[in-house]
């Protein structure tokens, strides 16, 4: 057996008392963390502007009505009907917005819709801010178009080619698109979970 050099440290074999010290010692240093924390976080917006889209007592405004908003399609004279509508908070600002999907009213077939973001202008009257789905890109939006977590999840419904009958779309993409950097990013929608 060697022996130490060392005086024997009785402070190392730890009582009662040395637990109480340590508990002691990390409450003060999270109470001074608390205290030292930075401010929180301000968003970009004007107080002006925050002021303007609040309604009475600083409750969030309803979601923007989609039956208000002149769309950006070309019915050649007929008029437009919005087939599917969700809404929520997709900026982070507390107040919600609406995606709405809108097509031409035709009468039959299926006409491809636009998908549109909608959000309240300067004097709370609404109107668009993007467009998610062009007309042109041949896809209508099926059943589902939710706003879950900020993000917009839809179905889009299309063709694989030019003889398939405009009833009836035969190819189906699962899309969602998040706000991010000033700008709504595409991307796949996430995997159901327990699938």
């Amino acid at each position: 057996m060697q022996i130490s050099d060392l005086p024997d440290l009785a402070h190392t074999r730890p009582t009662a008392m040395h637990w109480l010290a340590t508990a002691t010692a990390m409450a003060a240093v999270v109470a001074l963390a608390g205290v030292l924390e930075p401010d929180a976080a301000t968003a970009s917006q004007s107080a002006d502007r925050t002021l303007r889209a609040t309604g009475k007592g600083g409750a969030p405004l309803p979601a923007p009505d989609p039956s208000a908003v002149v769309f950006p399609l070309e019915c050649g004279g007929a008029s437009t009907v919005v087939t599917r509508k969700a809404s929520g908070d997709l900026d982070g600002d507390g107040n919600p917005e609406t995606v709405a999907a809108v097509r031409c009213d035709a009468g039959s077939g299926t006409p491809p819709s636009g998908m549109y973001v909608l959000t309240r202008g300067e004097e709370n009257e609404p109107r668009v801010v993007a467009t998610l789905v062009e007309p042109r890109d041949q896809q209508s939006v099926g059943p589902g178009l939710v706003v879950r977590d900020g993000r917009i999840l839809a179905t889009l419904l299309g063709y694989s080619g030019s003889d398939v009958p405009r009833c009836c779309p035969d190819q189906e993409l699962r899309v969602a698109w998040q706000w991010r950097n000033g700008a709504f990013v595409r991307g796949e929608q996430p995997a159901a979970r327990g699938a």
